[in-house]
């Protein structure tokens, strides 16, 4: 019997949207090593794997090059699979145990999973020279989260727009670039999420990148509760609730492939 093997498209409105995430449910650890052969296989932005545990799951998350430390879609395609199969009870809260970003916790509200994740307030700072030059666009502003550079753009044209250099993004020294500016229409902000230095030009739709919007966002508008659009090709909905230190992001999930692995998980 192999190791169950699922894609499911995370934060998206309907299947075949949003962002794609193998989710890979293992008996026991694996070899990082092995895990990083396997999500480079995958060639998806992230590739989750997910070990059961006495109180939470645990939980790790590797793109085609590095393991990161906090990944928004792939924790969402987690519960949505862990409740899917029987995993875990569907009016339960879901647990996971985390390496560098400590719990995270799940829940289901209707057709759409909320999930508690340290929020990321960001700090304004000069942004450096390479980085509108590699955006092509002219800067409204500039902050920097933990991981990553936002930088607010005049408009939601002018995100959609960018071609972005991936090639000198990559010099930066962050794991990568959210670019952003009001949304029209529903949305109260739009974004895109550059990551060439962790092995990804750009990534549909990023949880992680709204633990640093919504702070941003929800100071800039007055409002604790709003709703994001990742402009990317696939497209991404993300509803954000800002509570204190902590921001609950909302999504939908699909799973469009079931299957296994034919190889083992080397341990």
């Amino acid at each position: 019997m192999g190791t169950p093997l699922f894609i499911v498209d995370a934060f998206a409105a309907r299947p075949l949207a949003g962002n794609q995430a193998a989710v890979c449910l293992l008996e026991k650890p694996a070899d990082a090593g092995w895990m990083q052969q396997f999500a480079a296989e995958m060639n998806f932005a992230e590739t989750a794997y997910v070990v059961p545990g006495e109180e939470a799951f645990q939980l790790r998350w590797f793109t085609p090059a590095v393991e990161v430390q906090l990944c928004g879609h792939a924790t969402l395609a987690s519960a949505h699979i862990l409740w899917e199969t029987g995993r875990a009870d569907r009016d339960a809260e879901i647990r996971f145990d985390t390496i560098h970003s400590g719990r995270l916790t799940c829940r289901r509200n209707d057709d759409w999973i909320e999930m508690n994740f340290p929020s990321d307030p960001p700090a304004a700072c000069d942004p450096p020279a390479i980085l509108a030059e590699s955006l092509g666009a002219t800067l409204r502003a500039c902050a920097k989260g933990r991981y990553d550079y936002l930088v607010e753009l005049d408009s939601e044209a002018a995100v959609r727009g960018l071609d972005p250099d991936f090639r000198r993004l990559a010099e930066l020294p962050v794991r990568g670039i959210i670019a952003t500016a009001p949304g029209e229409g529903d949305f109260d902000f739009v974004s895109r999420f550059f990551g060439p230095a962790a092995g990804i030009d750009e990534d549909p739709a990023t949880g992680s990148a709204h633990c640093v919007l919504a702070p941003y966002w929800g100071e800039r508008l007055g409002r604790q509760q709003l709703l994001g659009f990742q402009a990317s090709q696939r497209g991404g909905t993300v509803r954000v609730h800002v509570n204190g230190d902590r921001v609950i992001l909302g999504g939908q999930a699909w799973t469009t492939v079931a299957g296994e692995i034919a190889v083992g998980a080397a341990s």
